[in-house]
């Protein structure tokens, strides 16, 4: 529908709208001409609202004013300007639709620079998100990728003079990479479970205690050797979630925790039953994390640990792809050290929780 045919539609059916109305009180009212002005004012300020530019308040005022005068005032029918306190009522109403049309296209105005604003920032966001996830799967692709064909090809080239011992090291070593690639494939999996348009998930009420179950049996088929803790509230937890993402995150910070801290103790996952939120614990307790890593950790850089042996197999596409999903369920996700080694968090809204998109 053109801005032409909306304006017209609209100040024809609010002015008919109000001379109706108008008709039904000078019924009850015949001399109450004023406040049959402040109607049509009324009916000005709705249709200035409604529609785009100042012409169609223009238009209306002036069908306002021709209106009382012709139908509401004596003598009935006819137009005589010659009235008193015609030219002040006319004034009036031409005043209060210009200062309405002129505050009203600048609201709009403005709402349409911070929308425009909006958006170019979230393509913003969503073009970093894109390189990020494209430079740590460049490089956590190469990586095992490498191991895997260096092994493979000595194998094959040297399996006459290998020892048991050593043919058995080389295939662990092609099944760990393997699995690694497995691993990385399920969180490339999980983004495009995401609304590109919208960045939201589609939600279904979960018990918090079966998805922490499931997460960490996953974790034990993938690390069998894996020591984890659990700890959850004693009453039965039911948040809106999409529950294979939240489990892959559950799965990422786990299986992070468990590779690159070299934690002396088990992995400790608990989760906090908050007013509005459930918090979501991995704790360990090893080396920790380097405090320069913190601020950006999530930002899909693989490299997470603080040492040079971690950066073989950087985590860091699975920490951008769990902010990635945690934002999508409208929670938040961060990390810490503590005395002990290194706490990742997150949490969830424990409704659903509506936000305007301005895009």
């Amino acid at each position: 529908m053109s801005v032409v045919v909306k304006n017209s539609i609209v100040t024809f059916c609010g002015l008919a709208a109000a001379t109706i109305f108008a008709f039904i009180f000078s019924h009850f009212a015949p001399d109450n001409v004023s406040n049959i002005s402040l109607i049509y004012i009324l009916t000005l300020i709705i249709i200035v609202r409604y529609t785009d530019g100042y012409w169609p308040g223009l238009i209306s005022s002036i069908i306002a004013v021709i209106c009382v005068n012709f139908l509401f005032t004596y003598p009935y029918f006819e137009l005589n300007f010659t009235l008193a306190g015609y030219p002040v009522t006319f004034l009036g109403m031409l005043g209060v639709t210009l200062f309405t049309s002129t505050m009203t296209t600048n609201m709009k105005q403005q709402a349409r620079v911070i929308a425009e604003k909006d958006k170019l920032l979230s393509e913003t966001e969503k073009e970093k998100m894109r390189a990020n996830l494209l430079r740590a799967v460049s490089h956590d692709l190469r990586t095992p990728l490498t191991g895997i064909i260096g092994a493979s090809s000595s194998y094959l080239e040297s399996k006459d003079i290998l020892s048991e011992q050593e043919k058995d090291a080389i295939v662990t070593h092609i099944q760990e990479d393997a699995n690694w690639l497995l691993n990385m494939v399920e969180n490339l999996l999980s983004v495009t479970r995401i609304s590109n348009q919208s960045s939201k998930v589609k939600k279904t009420d979960e018990s918090v205690e079966e998805i922490v179950s499931a997460a960490i049996l996953r974790l034990k088929k993938r690390l069998p050797e894996a020591a984890v803790t659990v700890s959850v509230p004693d009453d039965l937890l039911i948040i809106p979630m999409d529950a294979i993402l939240i489990e892959q995150v559950l799965i990422n910070l786990l299986e992070n925790a468990v590779i690159h801290s070299k934690s002396t103790q088990p992995i400790l996952c608990y989760v906090e039953d908050g007013p509005q939120f459930v918090t979501f614990h991995v704790k360990d307790f090893g080396v920790g994390i380097n405090p320069e890593r913190l601020k950006n950790i999530f930002d899909g850089n693989s490299y997470i640990g603080n040492s040079e042996s971690d950066s073989n197999k950087g985590m860091g596409i699975g920490l951008s792809i769990c902010k990635t999903i945690i934002t999508a369920h409208n929670g938040t996700i961060d990390v810490k050290n503590h005395s002990q080694g290194a706490e990742f968090y997150f949490t969830l809204p424990k409704e659903e929780v509506s936000y305007e998109s301005e895009t």
